[in-house]
């Protein structure tokens, strides 16, 4: 039982890889919309943002669009991974805290579940790195 066990648990981690390309493309598909939210409209999301008692909310909604744009850009190609993804964390953080946690967990009633996914595939890319199916694999390679 036990060598068979270590057979499974070794040819599941052949699959680690796979799993941080799939979290980086659901990601950067989960930021796109949000993103590109903010690239259409940035004066309204600053608007928001000063409702929502947001400081500096022009800035704010400047950073998190340029934030959520190169996160999209940066994690679909594997690039800067772990640094990245710190920054996208912040901002599922805060729209943890100021939008979703109100309405309670479910993401159905726009509460906290879709957020909190995101922070912990974001963390795992943190502490795992992009993965070979990346430019960073590339470049540490090279060396």
């Amino acid at each position: 039982m036990k060598t068979l066990y270590n057979k499974y648990v070794e040819g599941t981690g052949k699959l680690r890889d796979l799993s941080l390309l799939l979290f980086r493309l659901v990601l950067a598909f989960g930021f796109y919309e949000p993103a590109m939210m903010k690239v259409k409209n940035l004066a309204g999301v600053a608007e928001w943002f000063g409702i929502m008692n947001y400081p500096m909310p022009g800035v704010s909604a400047f950073l998190a669009m340029l934030t959520e744009v190169g996160g999209i850009i940066l994690l679909t190609l594997g690039l800067g991974t772990r640094i990245v993804a710190l920054p996208m964390m912040f901002v599922m953080v805060v729209a943890t805290f100021t939008v979703h946690i109100a309405n309670g967990f479910p993401a159905g009633d726009n509460g906290f579940e879709i957020p909190l996914y995101y922070f912990l595939m974001l963390f795992a890319l943190v502490t795992s790195g992009a993965g070979k199916y990346s430019v960073d694999h590339l470049i540490r390679r090279k060396k």
